[in-house]
């Protein structure tokens, strides 16, 4: 059966995509970039391959389809901006089998204007052929949140935005396929600037609540009351909780390293929420001291190294920070996490515990940094010595806060 769509790399943005496509019946292939992990699990990954999902590696299929989707990871590069490498790569690829006619779509998160002065030209001089004239070319911003369970593809508006208005109508005719609701953006820039905005929308507000935490411990106020409060408020609030750190695939940027361009509070954004790791180690430290023991030598225990609660997806998880620091201060680091059954920092393989219970009684100090449902908070802060909990997840009075 000939696919309709091609899913250019298989990570955190297009094997969601390739998902909801194939829920909807879309014929659908899927071209790997690179060494990608993306967040389905096995089972998932399996009904995909049973409802027609074809992985392939023959770039002459990329040229067989009526819309391709190109999803490449754009990681932090080493000068703090984001790296273009693997989008590059895939539009490389693509163009050498581009044909006319087909709808090409930009879904990997990108700097506003990276649609018309990167991809664009990259398709152009590969083919031969015309963007807006030969072939349509728009950009959709990727809306995954894993793991969640009420906002899905079908039901979460894609933003659409067309080099031209018929490339914004062809893109919107494919999302109509697979969403409720299609948001046309008055072009690609706007809606490379609407994913700018939602990415530093979500790192600036909590780092907002993350510097709430450090003032309302020292304050000896409890935050997660205020924000129970708060969020009562029907307008002019949303609620955001503290942690560890900021995980995830999506990078905040502060465009610092395109064309100079800086956004002050997504810059000191970041500042605080790179702090956080630190600060959880300097906590628990503090708590070990104040109970007469030293964080050189102490055991202790991390519940959960994921990003996300939930999920095995481990990109940028704070718990590699906040372990690497209690090492430095010489501690004994051990984890458990029923998501991960493995885990190395800097290559350094930290101990997996099996028997829950008896690790959390025999530990020094427990340090919750993931609050993944299988974890009963109320029984593991019984049998703790002492437990650091970084999500607010404890009964009251049960742990100490963060």
């Amino acid at each position: 059966m000939p696919a309709d769509l091609a899913v250019i790399g298989l990570g955190p943005y297009g094997l969601p995509l390739a998902q909801a496509a194939v829920a909807a019946g879309v014929a659908t292939i899927g071209y790997r970039t690179g060494p990608e992990a993306g967040s389905l699990s096995p089972a998932e990954q399996r009904r995909m391959l049973s409802g027609g999902f074809r992985p392939t590696t023959n770039a002459a299929e990329l040229g067989r389809v009526r819309t391709a989707v190109i999803c490449a990871p754009t990681p932090r590069g080493a000068d703090g901006g984001l790296d273009l490498s693997q989008l590059e790569a895939a539009a490389r690829t693509l163009a050498a089998h581009l044909r006319p006619h087909t709808t090409v779509i930009l879904e990997s998160p990108v700097y506003p204007g990276t649609t018309e002065e990167c991809l664009r030209p990259l398709l152009e001089e590969g083919s031969g052929l015309r963007a807006g004239r030969d072939f349509h070319l728009a950009y959709s911003p990727s809306r995954v949140d894993p793991g969640n369970r009420d906002f899905t593809p079908a039901n979460t508006p894609k933003v659409i935005g067309g080099l031209t208005p018929a490339c914004t109508e062809s893109a919107a005719a494919f999302y109509g396929r697979l969403t409720d609701k299609v948001v046309r953006a008055r072009g690609p820039r706007e809606a490379e600037t609407v994913q700018l905005l939602e990415t530093n929308y979500r790192h600036v507000n909590i780092a907002l609540v993350n510097e709430m935490a450090v003032l309302c411990h020292d304050l000896g106020v409890d935050l997660w009351d205020v924000v129970r409060c708060a969020e009562t408020k029907p307008f002019g609030f949303q609620a955001f909780r503290p942690g560890p750190g900021v995980g995830g695939h999506a990078v905040p940027q502060d465009l610092t390293a395109h064309g100079g361009r800086t956004l002050r509070m997504v810059e000191l954004a970041q500042q605080v929420n790179s702090r956080m790791p630190g600060y959880v180690v300097q906590r628990g430290a503090t708590l070990l001291n104040e109970h007469g023991k030293s964080a050189r030598g102490a055991r202790v225990l991390l519940l959960g190294v994921t990003y996300k609660p939930d999920l095995a997806d481990l990109h940028g998880t704070p718990a590699q920070e906040v372990a690497l620091r209690l090492m430095e201060l010489g501690a004994s680091v051990s984890y458990h996490d029923p998501y991960v059954p493995t885990w190395s920092v800097l290559d350094r393989p930290v101990p997996r515990v099996d028997s829950l219970y008896e690790a959390v009684a025999d530990a020094d100090l427990t340090i919750l940094l993931q609050q993944h449902r299988t974890y009963d908070l109320q029984g593991l802060s019984v049998k703790a010595q002492l437990l650091l909990d970084t999500r607010g997840a404890a009964p009251t009075g049960a742990a100490h806060r963060l």
